[in-house]
């Protein structure tokens, strides 16, 4: 890891722990990093996983803090992973971090939980020393890793909660990370009062939407009224940005379209990869759809910002998984809105908090097809009264979701100077001091015990770790 000159004033330099970077559906991550740069923060991005993704935003490439993979799989990198154990034990709070470990592995005894202990300490022995904050983003995977690395190194740690994580974990995890983290923000008022509620420290949950930098999404130029299916010439363009993943609904909006009347004129452009990507275009085939279906796949944001510009209307029918996931409060459809551009949506967890039923767009129970059909239906038809829930859409998403105001509360949280950017001052590279603490016959036979669960991990690991 190469390290570029850094800010180390009283605000110090923050280490951000991602599940994996960078990632085009993540791109509120990005924006937030880059915006908390531009406001003097100097921060280390720490990914637990290598990118898939084989394209970026033009977000990434402005960003200019420096990363640190860790090891994906510990059988991967072993010689990485045992130095980082050899120096992680000598640590005062290695102790303290491995009774956790090992609390957490007797309730989730899974690979996912060793791996996430051998990864933290990696991080905890690389850490540059004057890191003095973990920041993670996910209360799941990456808040374990910062929990644990925190613990070891005598560091304070604080997390970003989203939808996933926040939905699928069990309670008595999110109880001990909301005990320990110095604070947690999350993105909709339905995560943040569930969080609450698991705490009595209820003061450390605070809500802060993402909101849009409106730098990568300016006005769109006046586009024209729209058809109202009834011009094979002129066919109303239905778009849906967003994971072929369970918790989107797509396989509810395909249902939902093939119910729309047969002498409409529509078209449907999809934008976004994922893990159902074979088995909704199966669904779309039965259904007899395929020939009004556009997939496109995963873009970079200004092919995504193209695709809201020329279509009609936007359409996401998110709904809870089986698993418990869900959405938070998709940006996809801040910047739907933003481009003025109308939206029908389900009113699933923080959705309703964006979108005024009637006002500024159209929401409908999920899991409910046939219902949706009917609301995509009344607005295909109807092109003055899309345009109408369009600008109300934009106006109120340009007046209170900019991310400004979520930017300026995390500046106050990670105690940036109020009056601007922080000077910068060369990044210490010396070498980091260990705190050598006794190991006594107890301590050195558990020690003895994690070389050896690494060894054996990869003959029971889940390639694919949720």
């Amino acid at each position: 890891m190469s390290v570029t000159p850094s800010s180390s004033s009283v605000a110090g330099c923050v280490a951000f722990v991602l599940k994996g970077y960078p990632r085009l559906s993540e791109t509120f991550i990005a924006q937030e990093i880059l915006a908390l740069e531009r406001r003097g923060l100097e921060i280390l991005i720490v990914s637990l996983r290598h990118p898939t993704d084989r394209a970026t935003h033009p977000v990434h490439r402005s960003i200019g803090a420096e990363l640190l993979y860790l090891p994906e799989y510990l059988y991967q990198e072993p010689l990485r992973v045992w130095y980082g154990w050899l120096r992680s034990r000598r640590r005062r709070g290695y102790r303290k971090a491995r009774a956790a470990f090992l609390a957490d592995l007797w309730r989730d005894p899974s690979p996912n939980r060793v791996r996430r202990f051998g990864q933290a300490l990696v991080l905890a022995a690389e850490l540059p020393p004057n890191v003095d904050h973990l920041h993670a983003h996910f209360l799941h995977t990456p808040a374990s890793v910062a929990r644990y690395a925190a613990m070891i190194a005598g560091l304070n740690w604080t997390v970003s909660a989203h939808a996933k994580d926040i939905w699928t974990i069990p309670a008595w995890e999110k109880r001990a990370k909301l005990a320990e983290a110095k604070w947690v923000v999350t993105c909709t008022e339905m995560g943040r009062s569930h969080l609450a509620s698991l705490t009595p420290r209820v003061d450390t949950v605070a809500l802060c939407y993402h909101g849009l930098d409106f730098e990568r999404f300016p006005p769109a130029p006046a586009r024209p009224l729209g058809g109202d299916g009834s011009d094979p010439g002129n066919p109303v363009i239905l778009l849906s940005v967003g994971r072929l993943v369970a918790k989107k609904g797509y396989d509810d909006l395909l249902t939902a379209l093939a119910l729309l009347p047969p002498d409409f004129e529509w078209r449907f452009v999809h934008i976004g990869g994922g893990a159902l990507g074979v088995a909704l275009r199966r669904q779309a085939e039965r259904l007899g759809l395929s020939r009004r279906i556009e997939w496109r796949g995963a873009l970079a944001q200004p092919d995504v910002l193209a695709g809201y510009r020329a279509a009609d209307l936007f359409v996401l029918a998110a709904k809870p998984a089986r698993d418990g996931d869900r959405d938070g409060l998709p940006n996809v459809l801040m910047e739907a809105q933003s481009q003025r551009l109308a939206c029908v949506a389900t009113d699933v967890s923080g959705i309703p908090e964006l979108i005024e039923h009637g006002v500024t767009g159209l929401l409908t129970a999920p899991n409910d097809p046939a219902r949706l059909a009917q609301k995509i239906a009344e607005l295909i038809c109807d092109p003055a009264r899309r345009a109408g829930l369009a600008v109300a859409g934009e106006r109120r998403v340009r007046s209170l979701f900019a991310m400004d105001s979520g930017i300026e509360a995390l500046a106050r949280r990670f105690g940036l100077n109020p009056s601007g950017p922080l000077p910068r001052v060369p990044f210490d590279l010396s070498p980091p001091l260990y705190h050598v603490a006794p190991l006594d016959a107890d301590t050195r036979m558990l020690d003895a015990a994690f070389p050896l669960l690494d060894a054996v991990a990869p003959l029971w690991s889940d390639p694919n770790p949720p």
